[in-house]
């Protein structure tokens, strides 16, 4: 038998959010495997998250950050069922731990399903022409395909993409961890994102395009 270490338990903790009593049952279970246990956790979290996903979350926060004296600016509204529960240190401090990672690591979308078809088109096209560059066997498309778009995924999808200060996690795992310990849904539903002087240069261009037009 594998002996568990509190280093281990600690490590496991960090990495996932879950109880220290549940990272050792976990550890214990696997023999000491780091990543095994890491996944059971998660498969864990996650049932115990589905069980949950066909109920209202109405309350929650709409959360603002603001950082580097004014350059970055982060609105974030994070749902969840009850008003005492969207009072709690776990949740209001996993609403601040994500609005951090929006204005660290500027997703796009909020889950991969708001992602438009005709973006996930272009990114396939894009693909299909570099595996035809690189002479890759057609056969082999639609798998490495796949993987090429996950990663977009995990780019530029909120909850696809790992925590910006702890890479082991994800922004979905994140929210099932919690969800697993308060026990109630909890839905990220929408943010923003300002950065000073973001898209100037393009309406100035823009403007002097229009100006331009209109003097011929």
């Amino acid at each position: 038998m594998a002996n568990i270490t509190a280093a281990m338990v600690q490590e496991l903790r960090q990495i996932t959010g879950a109880g220290m009593v549940e990272c050792k049952k976990a550890l214990t279970e696997v023999e000491g495997d780091m990543e095994k246990a890491k996944d059971l956790l998660r498969k864990k979290g996650l049932a115990t998250a589905n069980k949950k996903a066909g109920r209202i979350a109405a309350e929650g926060q709409v959360h603002a950050y603001i950082h580097g004296g004014g350059r970055v600016g982060v609105l974030l509204e994070v749902n969840i069922e009850t008003d005492f529960a969207a009072r709690t240190e776990d949740f209001k401090e996993l609403v601040h731990e994500i609005a951090l990672h929006i204005c660290a690591s500027s997703p796009t979308y909020v889950t991969r399903e708001e992602v438009p078809q005709d973006v996930i088109d272009r990114e396939n096209e894009i693909y299909a022409d570099q595996l035809r560059n690189e002479n890759k066997p057609e056969k082999a498309w639609p798998k490495i395909m796949e993987g090429k778009l996950n990663k977009f995924f995990s780019e530029n999808c909120l909850l696809d993409q790992p925590y910006a200060f702890e890479n082991k996690i994800t922004i979905k795992d994140m929210v099932n961890n919690v969800t697993a310990k308060i026990g109630e849904k909890i839905s990220v539903r929408r943010f923003v994102r300002w950065e000073l002087g973001e898209g100037l240069e393009k309406r100035v261009y823009d403007l002097a395009k229009e100006v331009a037009a209109e003097m011929k």
